[in-house]
Parts: C-alpha cells; sequence; structure tokens
C-alpha cells in the first residue's frame, strides 16, 4: 500500500475506468460467450473464469489479440477492439452499472490504479485466510470481490456510492443490532482501518461472530 493515498478524485476516475473495463472488456464477452459473469482476482489483476481468456491489470488489459494501454484517452470500445473482443457489459442481468459509455474517455491514473489492484490483492487473501473452502468472485456489476457464508457477505470494495474510500463490508441479509454494524447494508472499515490481509481476516471474523451471537 502507498503511504499517501491517491485524492478522492483520483480514486473516482481510476476506480470507474476500472470498474468499466472489467465490466464491459472482461465480463460482457465471457458472459455472451461462457454464460458467466464472474471474475476472479489474481495478484495485479481481474481475469475471466472462462473464454475468451481475458486480464484487466493496472495499467493494461489484455486478450486473444494481444494487449492494450489502459492510460491515455482511451475507451471501452477501443480496448475491446484492441484486444479482439466486441465490448459491452452483459446485457439484461443488472440495472446498477459503472455508468460510463462505451465510446466515453477514460481517465485512469498509473499509481492509483496499482493501489486499488492492491487492495483487490489484499482482500483476496484476507477472504482465503477467513473462508478457505469459498471461492471469492468479483462482480462487474458492483466491482466488489466477495464471498457469502451462511446469509452473510464478506468483501472489499475499492469504493462506491457509500464511500470514496476502498473499504471492507461484512453484509448480514438481515439487519443486526449492534453497533459495530455501522453502515446501512452491515460493517465497514475503510482500507486504512484494514491495511493488510490479516485485520480484513480479523474484521470478518468479527462480524461473523457478531452475527451468531445476534441471533442467539
Amino acid at each position: 500500500m502507498p503511504d499517501s493515498r491517491p485524492s478522492a478524485d483520483l480514486l473516482l476516475s481510476t476506480r470507474l475506468g476500472l470498474h468499466a473495463v472489467a465490466e464491459g472488456v472482461l465480463a460482457g464477452p465471457q458472459h455472451r460467450a461462457a454464460g458467466t459473469i464472474r471474475l476472479s482476482v489474481e495478484p495485479g489483476s481481474v481475469q475471466t473464469v472462462a473464454e475468451p481468456r481475458l486480464r484487466l491489470g493496472a495499467t493494461s488489459v489484455s486478450g486473444p489479440a494481444g494487449e492494450a494501454s489502459l492510460l491515455g484517452a482511451t475507451s471501452v470500445m477501443a480496448l475491446g477492439a484492441a484486444v479482439g473482443v466486441q465490448a459491452g457489459p452483459p446485457v439484461g442481468l443488472y440495472t446498477d452499472t459503472s455508468g460510463v459509455e462505451l465510446d466515453q474517455p477514460l481517465s485512469i491514473d498509473a499509481d492509483t490504479a496499482t493501489a486499488l489492484m492492491d487492495f483487490f490483492a489484499v482482500g483476496a487473501a484476507g477472504l482465503l485466510t477467513f473462508a478457505p473452502e469459498e471461492r471469492a468472485v468479483l462482480w462487474p456489476e458492483h466491482f466488489d470481490l466477495a464471498v457469502t457464508v451462511d446469509e452473510v457477505n464478506y468483501g472489499v470494495s475499492p469504493g462506491d456510492g457509500f464511500s470514496t474510500q476502498p473499504y471492507a463490508y461484512v453484509g448480514p441479509f438481515r439487519p443486526v443490532a449492534d453497533p459495530f454494524f455501522d453502515a446501512p447494508f452491515g460493517a465497514v472499515r475503510t482500507w486504512d482501518q484494514v491495511p493488510d490481509a490479516g485485520g480484513i481476516a480479523e474484521f470478518f471474523a468479527e462480524g461473523r461472530d457478531r452475527v451468531r451471537a445476534a441471533a442467539g
């Protein structure tokens, strides 16, 4: 993690750009070819889990036709063409999208993108420590990495309409009367509060234990 965090403006523009590429260059083509929108997080990248094999890194995206840079005023449509797929998000599955048009110029900062990809990797490691039997999924509609265990969602987000800062969350299906759950959808800790995999796993474990205690 960097010593100094990116500004809110850089986080927003970079997150939206990465989200748009994950949704329109990875998840959409994969769904049309293989029927799934699920993506995976590997160190430094987001990847498809089926054909076509596509990889989104901090500053580039790669596919059947090669690799293309995310930097500069490129677009989802141009990136799809460059790596050999027809760009476009999954159709008819959800309405909560990145909101970025296919021909809209992206604004991705390299250092900020690296920090966000690093946080995804830290989150993946925390999820693996907490729930090793589960396979974490990066969902393209919300652009977050999560697992569900006993009707509780555990995940990490690079930020959204709720928070400009990346965060880890514990989201029970039903509200829990406990001050630990400090967000409308559960409990949240920003990346400054849980900067490593161990801290994220401990946060998840405390959330699980509090849900169980509340249930009696």
